[in-house]
């Protein structure tokens, strides 16, 4: 699905850039560093699974280009998916590459299908992870039925080489809701 283009992109901020700081359950999800699909699976007791919404090749966000060091308007494959517990949408979350470090790369993004790219990417050691970077994420990048103001999302690149991929994790209201924290 296209993106619209806003008159002011969110500000994504580091743990030490985030202030008022979250509440501490709220910053666990947010900050912590271990494999999301690995949390998400215990927390639904092994009812996650992945549904694929929209895969493939477009222009990549000016947010997104900035991230990964590639020229403004540069292409890459974009992957976005519901993270759900229990066949409920917990969260939405939306990858992408540049088409000119992924072309070559050895990484096929177009063949996971319903599997996890969180779950490959945190058993390929060559892949290391940045710093997680938080926002309040905007509602006209979510998909029509799970538009929301202000949720919380979280990003990090993992890289490989001259590989980088952005991973965007945006936490749903129902997903608060089973992790028994107040919405935020």
């Amino acid at each position: 699905m296209p993106h619209a283009t806003l008159a002011h992109p969110p500000h994504w901020l580091t743990a030490s850039q985030l202030h008022p700081a979250p509440t501490a359950a709220v910053r666990d999800w947010l900050f912590n560093e271990d494999s999301l699909t690995r949390r998400l699976t215990a927390l639904s007791a092994d009812g996650f699974s992945v549904t694929p919404l929209q895969e493939g090749w477009q222009h990549l966000r000016s947010d997104e280009c900035s991230a990964l060091g590639v020229a403004s308007g540069s292409q890459g494959w974009v992957r976005e998916v519901y993270l759900r517990g229990h066949g409920q949408p917990w969260v939405f979350a939306r990858s992408v590459a540049a088409r000119s470090a992924l072309e070559g790369s050895g990484l096929a993004l177009d063949q996971l299908g319903s599997r996890s790219l969180g779950e490959l990417l945190f058993s390929d050691r060559a892949f290391d992870r940045g710093e997680l970077q938080v926002c309040r994420y905007p509602a006209q990048w979510l998909p029509p039925e799970a538009y929301s103001e202000r949720l919380w999302a979280r990003r990090s690149c993992f890289s490989r080489g001259a590989l980088g991929v952005l991973v965007a994790e945006v936490f749903l209201p129902a997903f608060w809701q089973a992790a028994e924290t107040d919405t935020p």
